[in-house]
């Protein structure tokens, strides 16, 4: 039984933080795209940014801000500009937004993190950021949770939040999150952008290590393309306006506080799957019977990402050998007479051996989850035994539509 229960808010759930989103004319289209995050006091400030050696000029300016001090007041993110892949400009541009955004709030440059999102190439509209900080400062709300979760979206079409309470010492304790992504998302951290509130108070190093195991369980599960962006972050602030004692090291409090920090990335990742480009079902892939989780975590990851199992999940054609040849090319050594593999409630494979099954049943299955698609029950199952370790892990992805070829042969033109 979980000691949190999801609540409504998003990133403005947790006491002490404000947020907002405006149409500042960074997009073409003239939708919102200009969002900021503010916490009225100091925030302890953890990040985790795209691996990728092609970065965007925030990804590389939020490292340098968290290596030299773990403490921030605002999130500032666009959308429309990705500012990567463009030179010592994008690093001017970027210095600038954090600068403007200080200037409106009266707080100090370093406490401001950055975050873009766009087509790659692209620098930022400045003309447009320095008319719209102002407005967007001026917007700020304890309801303004929703209406920045819609300003960082790109080419989703469904805004992604979340937020959950529990009690520390007697007393109500909130995180909560937005998060955009729906195409180039592949687990190599953080695939996506993501926003996380808190008002617990933590020392540093702790919840930099509870916001990367954190990811570990989510958004690096989550495949939808195989492509990586070079904008990935997840930056995360806990203020402590809770006015709970602070949690310096493991136990009980912690172990909670840890806890509803993965329900919450949790469930931003499969709302990032679910609404992957030209997607009509989330795919969830459940693996048992490792050494370990890790290594069930890859089997299911290499499931999740792969082209094949994706095609057929779409096609709704139940072709459990692609779900076991990724499986088998995952980097985890297993017997293959202990393979067994289950879609929903049909078993397909069993013992390393082909079982009968209904196929007209099970394809039936696949367009039931189609069906359902942005009802919370799109959901495909797919369950995969290798042994009888304890190990357990779970991904998600999506399936692979002909509308994905089109969104992305498009993107630009």
């Amino acid at each position: 039984m979980t000691q949190w229960r999801m609540v409504e808010g998003g990133v403005s759930a947790p006491k002490g933080f404000r947020a907002a989103g405006i149409a500042a004319g960074l997009k073409p289209s003239g939708a919102s795209d200009l969002a900021l995050i503010v916490s009225e006091g100091d925030a302890i400030a953890a990040g985790i940014f795209t691996q990728s050696q092609v970065r965007a000029a925030c990804v590389d300016y939020c490292r340098q801000r968290l290596e030299a001090k773990s403490v921030a007041r605002a999130i500032l993110c666009n959308a429309g500009q990705a500012n990567a892949c463009t030179g010592s400009q994008g690093w001017v541009d970027t210095i600038a937004s954090a600068d403007l955004v200080a200037q409106a709030l009266g707080i100090p440059a370093d406490a401001v993190m950055v975050a873009s999102t766009g087509v790659i190439g692209q620098c930022l509209n400045m003309a447009a950021l320095r008319q719209g900080i102002p407005a967007v400062v001026a917007a700020l709300s304890e309801a303004g949770s929703a209406a920045a979760a819609q300003a960082i979206l790109t080419t989703d079409l469904v805004a992604k939040s979340g937020a959950v309470e529990a009690e520390i010492a007697h007393r109500p304790v909130r995180l909560g999150g937005i998060a955009k992504g729906s195409g180039m998302i592949h687990p190599n951290l953080a695939t996506m952008l993501a926003f996380i509130t808190c008002d617990a108070s933590i020392s540093p190093p702790l919840w930099q290590a509870m916001v990367q195991r954190a990811a570990e369980l989510s958004f690096n599960q989550i495949s939808i393309d195989g492509d990586t962006s070079t904008n990935d972050s997840l930056i995360a602030l806990a203020n402590g306006a809770s006015r709970t004692p602070a949690i310096t090291e493991a136990g009980p409090e912690a172990d909670l506080l840890e806890g509803m920090l993965t329900a919450v990335c949790t469930h931003l990742a499969k709302a990032i799957a679910r609404d992957g480009e030209g997607a009509t079902c989330l795919i969830q892939i459940t693996v048992q019977g490792t050494a370990h989780d890790e290594a069930a975590r890859q089997i299911a990851r290499t499931i999740a990402g792969s082209s094949l199992v994706k095609s057929a999940i779409f096609g709704r054609d139940p072709n459990w050998g692609r779900i076991a040849g990724a499986a088998g090319r995952a980097g985890v050594g297993f017997d293959q007479g202990d393979l067994r593999i289950q879609l929903g409630e049909f078993v397909l494979m069993d013992g390393g051996q082909p079982q009968p099954f209904d196929r007209s049943a099970a394809s039936a299955y696949l367009k039931q989850a189609a069906a359902g698609a942005y009802l919370q029950d799109d959901t495909v199952d797919i369950i995969v035994s290798v042994g009888t370790g304890s190990g357990r892990g779970q991904a998600w992805g999506c399936d692979l539509s002909y509308d994905y070829i089109r969104i992305n042969a498009e993107y630009t033109t």
